[in-house]
C-alpha cells in the first residue's frame, strides 16, 4: 500500500492548509520527509508552479529518480503564443526541479481547455509528450463535473481529483471507474480534507459548526469501529483499487511516519450517511481561507 502514497509538496513552498500550525517547511525538514518517504517505497512527488518555492525546494534537495508531477498555472489572458508559454513554463520548472523530464504535467485550470486557446494549449502539452519532456499529460480538477465537459474532446493520461470519506463525487459520478477503464491514471488528493477529518471537535474552526450533525456521525462511527480518523480516512480511499496514487501533504516528518504506518491498514467502507455533496464543506476553495 505504501507505493500508492504520493507526497504532496505544497507545504514545501507555502504555509498551506487549514490545520497547518507550523507554516512553510524548513529545507532540512523537507529533506528529511523526502528521504523517509523514499526509504518506505514512495516514488511520486506532486508539486506545481503555483506552490511558491516548492519546485525550487525539491530541486535543492534532489528528486532525481522520482516520478515528479507538476502543474501549469492559469494561462495569462494576454498570452499571444501559447506553445511558447507552455514550453517556457515547463523548462523553468525543470530547471528549478533539476530534473530532465516530468512524469506528469497537469493543468491547474483545466477549464481553459474549453476556451479560445484551449486546443493550442492541449497541442502544446501533447508536443512535450511526443518529445518525451513529459511522460503523461492531464488535469487537476476540483470536481468530476469538469470531466463531463473535457473528456469527449481531450485524451487525458492522468487525472487528479479530490476524494475522501465525505467527498465521494468521483466514485458516485461514475468517473472513477470510467477513468480507470479508459486507461487513465487516477490520483486523488484531500484524503484528510486539509486535516479537518483528523481534527478533534475542539480544534475545528467555528465556521464548520453548521455541519455539526455530520461531524457527530463521523466521530460516532469512528468510536463504534474503534478506528482512528487517520486509519479510517486512508482505509476508505485505499479500498478503491482504481486509484493509482493518493497524494498526501504533511507539515512535519512525524505526520508522514503516522501516514506510512497506517497505509497498510485494512480496507474500510464507510456508511453513506457520511457522504456529503455540500461544496461549501467539501471544496476547500470555497472556504475563503484555502
Amino acid at each position: 500500500m505504501t507505493k500508492r502514497i504520493a507526497l504532496g509538496t505544497v507545504q514545501f513552498g507555502l504555509p498551506y492548509g487549514i490545520a497547518n500550525r507550523t507554516g512553510q517547511l524548513e529545507l532540512s525538514e523537507a529533506a528529511a520527509i523526502l528521504a523517509y518517504a523514499r526509504s518506505c517505497g514512495v516514488d511520486t512527488v506532486d508539486t506545481a508552479i503555483a506552490y511558491g518555492d516548492s519546485e525550487q525546494c525539491l530541486g535543492e534537495i534532489g528528486v532525481q529518480g522520482w516520478h515528479v508531477i507538476s502543474k501549469l498555472p492559469a494561462m495569462p489572458s494576454a498570452c499571444n503564443n501559447v506553445a511558447a508559454w507552455v514550453e517556457e513554463s515547463v523548462n523553468a520548472s525543470l530547471e528549478r526541479l533539476a530534473v530532465p523530464r516530468l512524469y506528469g504535467l497537469l493543468l491547474h485550470r483545466p477549464r481553459q481547455l474549453l476556451g479560445e486557446h484551449g486546443q493550442a494549449l492541449y497541442e502544446a502539452m501533447l508536443t512535450l509528450k511526443r518529445r518525451e519532456v513529459v511522460e503523461k499529460i492531464g488535469v487537476s480538477v476540483y470536481g468530476p463535473d469538469e470531466l463531463d465537459a473535457l473528456w469527449s474532446s481531450f485524451r487525458l493520461d492522468l487525472v487528479q481529483a479530490p476524494f475522501n470519506v465525505f467527498d465521494r463525487r468521483l466514485a458516485a459520478s461514475g468517473w472513477l471507474k470510467r477513468l480507470h477503464d479508459a486507461g487513465a491514471e487516477v490520483h486523488t488528493r484531500s484524503v484528510f480534507l486539509q486535516g479537518l477529518l483528523l481534527a478533534a471537535a475542539a480544534d475545528r474552526p467555528a465556521k464548520f459548526r453548521r455541519w455539526q450533525p455530520l461531524w457527530d456521525a463521523w466521530h460516532r462511527w469512528l468510536k463504534e469501529q474503534r478506528l482512528s480518523a487517520l486509519e479510517a480516512c486512508l482505509g476508505f480511499v485505499l479500498s478503491h483499487p482504481e486509484i493509482e496514487r493518493v497524494v498526501v501533504g504533511v507539515d512535519n516528518l512525524a505526520q508522514l511516519r503516522q501516514i506510512i504506518a497506517h497505509a497498510g491498514s485494512a480496507a474500510r467502507t464507510a456508511p453513506d450517511v457520511l457522504s456529503c455533496d455540500d461544496l461549501e464543506l467539501i471544496d476547500p476553495s470555497s472556504w475563503g481561507i484555502a
